[in-house]
């Protein structure tokens, strides 16, 4: 059988340069506004230090009456002509390479800095587009890696190479040759049929597919996304969320102040209040429309925004913890969102929620759909009724082998009202923790993934024979800690864990989680004493 031969390295293994408005894209603009901004608050200071007066009128009229006006030329031309050389020499050092072991990316003029990000130690890699970028058919690549502070980030690259490029990184990470006819750097839409030598029409077409489209290359990724979320259920999920309480709560009590207290004074809160709830609505939806996720070769492929568009890659094997929670106001619409806790955490620009976001709002199938692409052993049959226990029901379920194991009667004295849907199940390679009354959640744990585990018993918890249970993951906002449990059944919790990861470590490939037969069921609680 003949050994998986891996792609060519993208520009032959050379140092390349980004794209040529990478200075104007990283700072030439907010440059360009701060200079403007700082002459027009220091207009007559500059008159003074030019003219040696006060503010007469124009300043380009009082320097040409002093005939000082091609000396202030010089200056401006001079400094523009500073910043044009710096920005090149910067874009000049600016370098960076693939080969078969690392990407390399060097930086700097006067201080040089050279980061590495070993192929082997990739954890995902995220694209953005941001606004003003895709104007100039430029985009954010930005791999993430094992390790703290260990991003690599190639800002920018010409648009209609990121994907490829991309594509090309994962197939040398893991060493696999691409399956479709064509070698990469070659296939459709590559260098053979570049817009660029093709004409201003086929310019502005690209332009356009840019701005209206996360994928550029739809060999990529599928077609169709698994879920679908409409305007209107991100708009009413939003509505319904604890944010929008919260504005009304604050505008209740503004109003209820001013009115009883005749300050008005308080009426003009409002509009910095509504600026900023405004604001967080605006990008709560850019963030979210468009929202997109598929299977691919490569790993999980996530994709969202309007304005600013992003998409990210999970290989096999990157996630940690997921989560399936429901807030309360979202109960009857039956909606649900799934979050994960991930290695390598690629900010991708946009803010940490899309980056760790895998549903933003969506029914039970969807739930099962999204499921079933991060964790697809949980999808089987065998399984489902796990899920949809975790989800919504409370106490045992009746009628199936493998259950969840719940809490004892006597934790209701600490837990009143979630008692009886905290709960663990240890299905197949996969540890599922059920929890949360008025914010239902459902959290799964893969068994290879469990970085330690730990039982805690506070001096209440210990006089009732109540302990913790806690499984740590890499950080992120999964919380994969269950309370109020019976000690006797979290000992053997603890056991049957601990065998369940040491196992599914041994057995993993690396890039694939191999599935282990469900350990027996901890014994139930015992009556309470």
């Amino acid at each position: 059988m003949t050994e998986p031969v891996a792609p060519p390295l993208p520009g032959g293994g050379e140092w390349l340069r980004l794209h040529p408005a990478t200075p104007l894209l990283k700072g030439g603009i907010a440059l360009i506004a701060v200079i403007g901004f700082i002459l027009a608050n220091v207009r007559e200071r500059l008159i003074e230090a030019f003219v040696g007066g006060p503010d007469g009128g124009d300043l380009i009229e009082e320097l040409y009456l002093r005939g000082h006006l091609g000396w202030a030329i010089a200056i401006v031309l001079g400094a523009l002509l500073l910043g044009v050389v710096a920005f090149f020499l910067s874009w000049r050092m600016h370098t960076y390479r693939i080969n078969d072991e690392a990407v390399e990316v060097r930086s700097g003029i006067l201080f040089r800095t050279h980061r590495q990000a070993r192929l082997d130690r990739i954890q995902g890699i995220a694209i953005t587009r941001p606004f003003i970028a895709r104007l100039f058919g430029a985009a954010r690549l930005e791999l993430s890696v094992a390790g703290q502070d260990a991003k690599v980030q190639l800002a920018y690259l010409k648009g209609s190479d990121v994907d490829r490029l991309r594509h090309d990184i994962l197939m040398l990470a893991s060493a696999r040759r691409a399956e479709e006819g064509v070698a990469p750097g070659t296939r459709a839409g590559g260098a053979a049929g570049s817009p660029d030598a093709a004409g201003p029409d086929s310019l502005i077409g690209r332009r356009v597919t840019e701005l209206l489209a996360p994928e550029l290359d739809p060999q990529e990724a599928p077609p169709e996304s698994v879920v679908r979320i409409s305007p209107l259920r991100l708009a009413g999920s939003l509505l319904a969320s604890g944010a929008t309480l919260f504005v009304l709560l604050v505008a209740v009590v503004l109003i209820v102040v001013t009115a009883t207290g005749r300050e008005l004074g308080f009426l003009f809160l409002f509009v910095p209040a509504f600026i900023g709830g405004a604001g967080y609505y605006v990008r709560k939806v850019t963030r979210s429309l468009r929202f997109s996720i598929a299977a691919t070769p490569d790993g999980v492929r996530v994709g969202y925004g309007l304005l600013t568009t992003s998409n990210d890659t999970l290989p096999p094997g990157r996630i940690h913890a997921i989560e399936v929670y429901q807030p309360l106001l979202w109960r009857p619409f039956d909606w649900w969102a799934i979050r994960i806790n991930r290695a390598g955490h690629a900010s991708s620009g946009s803010g940490s929620q899309p980056a760790t976001t895998m549903l933003p709002v969506g029914t039970r199938g969807d739930v099962d759909k999204v499921l079933g692409l991060l964790l697809p052993g949980l999808a089987s049959a065998d399984t489902r009724h796990l899920i949809l226990a975790g989800m919504v029901s409370s106490g045992p379920t009746p009628g199936f082998a493998v259950d969840f194991v719940p809490a004892p009667r006597r934790a209701r004295w600490l837990r009143p009202f979630s008692w009886r849907r905290t709960g663990y199940a240890l299905a197949g390679d996969t540890v599922l923790l059920r929890k949360g009354l008025v914010w239902r959640q459902l959290v799964a744990v893969p068994a290879a993934r469990i970085q330690s585990l730990h039982l805690d018993q506070g001096p209440l918890a210990r006089a009732l024979d109540l302990c913790t249970l806690t499984l740590d993951t890499v950080a992120g906002p999964v919380s994969a800690s269950l309370s109020v449990l019976d000690r006797a059944g979290s000992l053997f919790a603890f056991d049957a864990i601990s065998r369940a990861a040491t196992a599914a470590g041994a057995l993993e490939d690396g890039s694939q989680r191999i599935a282990l037969p469900a350990e027996p069921q901890p014994p139930r609680p015992e009556s309470d004493r």
